[in-house]
C-alpha cells in the first residue's frame, strides 16, 4: 500500500515540478524511506529530517521552546512548526510532519496511538490528529506512514 502511494506521489510531483520533504518523529524516517524507495525520487525529494528529540526539533526545524512547553511534542502546534521549519530548511514546495505516541505507553491525556500531522505549503499549514488507538508500535508507525503519504498525495491532487 505505501509503495503504491509513494509511486503515485512520485508521478504527480514529477509531473508538477513539486519538491517534498518530511519532518518525522514517531515514524523515524519511514515516510522518507517510502518516498525514496521509488527509483528517480531524487528529482522530488532532496532531504528529510528525523527529529526524535525535542532538541532536534528545535535545532533542525526551529520549533520553539514556548510551543513545546505549552503543548508538548505530540501536538498539532508542534507539527505546524515542524512542517514549516522543514519546508524552509529544505526549500521544498511541500513538507509533511509527524509526531505521535507509537507505544507502548502513553497517558490519559496523550494515549498510545495518537499521532499529529502537519502539512506545510506556500499558502499555509494544515494540521490534524488521528487516534490510531493502541495497535502496537509497529502498526501505529505503519498507519501513520500511510496517512502521511495520503496527505501528501491529497495536497498534490489539489495543485
Amino acid at each position: 500500500m505505501s509503495h503504491a502511494l509513494a509511486e503515485e506521489i512520485f508521478a504527480r510531483a514529477s509531473a508538477q515540478g513539486v519538491t517534498i520533504t518530511c519532518a518525522e518523529s514517531c515514524t523515524g524516517g519511514l515516510v522518507a524511506a517510502a518516498i525514496t524507495d521509488v527509483a528517480g525520487s531524487s528529482a522530488i525529494f532532496e532531504r528529510g529530517f528525523v527529529t526524535y528529540s525535542n532538541r532536534a526539533k528545535q535545532e533542525m526545524l526551529g520549533v520553539t521552546t514556548a510551543t513545546l512547553d505549552a503543548f508538548g511534542a505530540v501536538s498539532e502546534e508542534v507539527c505546524a512548526e515542524m512542517a514549516t521549519g522543514a519546508r524552509a530548511a529544505a526549500q521544498a514546495d511541500l513538507a509533511i510532519s509527524i509526531s505521535g505516541i507509537a507505544g507502548p505507553g502513553g497517558s490519559e491525556f496523550k494515549p498510545e496511538g495518537r499521532v499529529c500531522f502537519g502539512l506545510a505549503r506556500s499558502h499555509g499549514v494544515h494540521t490534524e490528529t488521528i487516534e490510531f488507538t493502541a495497535l502496537g508500535r509497529a502498526q501505529v508507525r505503519a498507519a501513520a506512514t500511510r496517512h502521511a503519504l495520503t496527505l501528501i498525495l491529497g495536497a498534490l491532487k489539489e495543485l
